[in-house]
């Protein structure tokens, strides 16, 4: 078949000019629950690792959450403007804290609930400043069974104040708490275990004595989380959700 080098050469022409397709960058900022972790935490996992691998090649997921940050220090130690900075238009900021913003204790951490609300507002509405989409997430719940083996809510007041938030100032809303409360739940107190970063002594060098954590991961964990996520992200209809691969078809 012959080709037409006129319709070649204004078809290469064409494509030089229009590039690539844009690359939409997911930012996550949140705390320890969802950040990386070093080598020597292993296998402590934020469930923003796995999250990171679930979107095609037109996704570039940023994790700038950290350990121990509050929506407080978040903002004063410099961690946000960095992000805010780099926004573009139809980038999308995934917020979830609460954590360290409930521990009184936490010096230079805590907010009270109003602060937090603020500091909240505050992130949502840089983000809009910038034409990105802020996505509002209660903060994840930690291991915690009554003695009739219910799980117990952990963040009543935050959790509250993020679904407030959500509600008064219209942004995308993922319960968080709720949804891994229903998976902690339908796991029960011993088999949710195995989400989190418990290891016996001697399993793993990191941890040689052994070790107990029912707010943090392991990768199993992280999973099972950000697949919640990801789920309330397609109910939400967001145009993210259109970038999420497909699951691999079966081997028979």
């Amino acid at each position: 078949m012959k080709i037409n080098s006129k319709f070649l050469f204004y078809s290469i022409l064409l494509f030089s000019f229009l590039g690539p397709p844009k690359n939409t960058k997911v930012w996550l900022i949140g705390d320890s629950t969802i950040a990386n972790k070093e080598v020597k935490a292993f296998p402590e996992t934020g469930w923003g690792m796995p999250f990171t691998y679930f979107f095609d090649s037109t996704i570039i997921v940023d994790n700038r959450a950290k350990n121990g940050r509050s929506t407080k220090s978040f903002i004063e130690e410099g961690l946000w403007k960095p992000v805010v900075d780099n926004l573009r238009e139809g980038d999308y900021v995934l917020i979830q804290f609460g954590h360290n913003d409930e521990g009184k204790e936490k010096v230079g951490r805590y907010t009270t609930p109003e602060e937090f609300k603020a500091n909240l507002a505050r992130y949502v509405n840089e983000s809009r400043s910038k034409k990105a989409i802020p996505v509002l997430i209660t903060p994840v719940a930690r291991r915690t069974f009554d003695a009739n083996g219910l799980i117990k809510e952990s963040h009543p007041l935050y959790s509250d104040a993020v679904r407030e938030v959500a509600k008064n100032l219209t942004v995308p809303l993922i319960d968080l708490d709720e949804k891994s409360m229903d998976l902690l739940q339908k796991f029960g107190p011993e088999n949710s275990k195995w989400l989190f970063n418990y290891t016996d002594p001697g399993e793993h060098p990191n941890y040689p004595e052994g070790h107990k954590d029912d707010t943090h991961f392991n990768e199993l964990g992280a999973r099972k989380i950000a697949e919640i996520v990801l789920a309330q992200i397609r109910e939400l209809h967001l145009g993210l959700a259109d970038h999420i691969r497909p699951p691999l078809p079966s081997k028979k």
